[in-house]
């Protein structure tokens, strides 16, 4: 770990705590299927309505979090998402006994976890300007260490009780809230103020409406993360019910999301040689991960065996490592005080391709197999490389310092 030596003392205790409430995250989010059906005694199709509710909150959350940055304040827009996203995931034990209220709270859960998101980016971007793209990679790892963690104890918590893992979700999500109040309040004392960036991109006090007709910064780079959503429910909804329907065990699905955790961690080396040598911006690096994506689905379309399936996994994986630090680094680095607008709006953008991607390929398996749904999968990552396409030519470097400013 000789790489985190180089970080101040701050920044090493956000990423514990930023780990610590990613673990604690995943315990729950596993298992929302298995206790709808096993304990509430409801029907696949009430689960996934369950996910749908809960990824429709995201998007409302997101949008909402986005937009209120500025107006609330960091502060009480962080922890205040942070500890109503607690206090609703403590009330769902009591809240299960009657099926809408459930499904109320699980709706809170998921608007209240999502608000918080594009503050935590934001502020990661004001408050460590001068390595910004390589602190949210480092922060993406550190969360998917913790996301790893947190899935591997879930299934040990859920013999004992799921209610237990929804409690621990709570509380280390309140945690995390009392990190923050801290964290945020000893950072104002020291600077008098959170450092945000001046820049001439975008005027404090801009509307939402005049943010958004600057659609080259987000509209592109909003849809072609959409479309990577979309396609990646190939995982659950296209390569899950095959194995199960070709008799291999469940462990071997497993397996393959145990794969994409290792790699996080393993991979960087060669993650960072991509962005040194093919992919040095984030627009490229966007670029590159859907053309990882679209090899995956296309490894899957062409061979129907596990092998094929492990391969798949590597190179999906590789995709997501380069795109997810790469949106918020590149919206930070471009749209100053209204990047936590952009993020907001662009991970909703990406969250409702989680909402239309299940159903869309449950359809097409049940028509037909795995086949119609790879070819789906593959079609649509074409699409987000044609969309990151146009995110690259609309922001070059050219119009880095007019693009925003100008309204185009």
């Amino acid at each position: 770990m000789k790489w985190l030596s180089s970080y101040p003392r701050e920044v090493k205790v956000f990423l514990a705590a930023s780990l610590i409430n990613s673990a604690g995250g995943s315990l729950m989010w596993p298992l929302i299927t298995m206790f709808v059906f096993k304990i509430l005694g409801r029907s696949v199709t009430d689960a996934g309505l369950v996910i749908l509710v809960m990824s429709l909150g995201g998007i409302a959350g997101q949008l909402l979090g986005g937009a209120l940055y500025h107006r609330l304040g960091v502060t009480r827009l962080i922890v205040g998402g942070l500890g109503l996203n607690a206090l609703f995931l403590l009330l769902l034990p009591y809240g299960s006994g009657n099926w809408h209220q459930f499904m109320l709270l699980i709706a809170m859960v998921g608007f209240f976890n999502a608000m918080s998101m594009p503050a935590i980016q934001a502020f990661i971007g004001f408050r460590f300007a001068e390595r910004r793209g390589e602190l949210f990679n480092v922060i993406y790892v550190a969360n998917n260490i913790g996301v790893a963690v947190g899935t591997a104890l879930s299934g040990f918590l859920a013999q004992i009780s799921y209610d237990l893992s929804f409690i621990l979700n709570g509380l280390t999500s309140a945690a995390f809230a009392v990190f923050f109040w801290f964290y945020l309040n000893k950072v104002q004392k020291s600077q008098g103020e959170l450092h945000v960036e001046k820049r001439k991109t975008v005027a404090e006090g801009q509307s939402a409406w005049t943010l958004m007709k600057c659609y080259p910064v987000y509209l592109f780079m909003g849809i072609g993360s959409f479309f990577l959503w979309l396609a990646n429910c190939i995982w659950n909804n296209g390569v899950s019910p095959f194995t199960i329907s070709q008799g291999m065990p469940e462990w071997n699905y497993s397996v393959l999301w145990t794969l994409n955790g290792v790699l996080i961690f393993v991979g960087q080396p060669f993650v960072l040689w991509i962005k040194r040598t093919f992919a040095g911006s984030p627009q490229a690096q966007m670029t590159a991960s859907a053309l990882f994506y679209m090899l995956g689905y296309v490894t899957i379309l062409g061979f129907h065996t596990y092998p094929s399936m492990v391969l798949a996994m590597v190179l999906t994986t590789f995709g997501e490592m380069l795109i997810s630090p790469a949106i918020p680094s590149f919206i930070s680095d471009r749209t100053g005080k209204g990047a936590p607008f952009y993020l907001g709006l662009v991970g909703g953008m990406g969250v409702a391709g989680r909402v239309v991607g299940p159903y869309a390929m449950g359809v097409l398996f049940d028509w037909n197999g795995l086949v119609p749904v790879a070819w789906l999968a593959v079609a649509i990552a074409v699409l987000a490389i044609g969309a990151f396409l146009i995110h690259v030519f609309m922001n070059r470097e050219d119009r880095e310092t007019t693009g925003i400013a100008s309204g185009m």
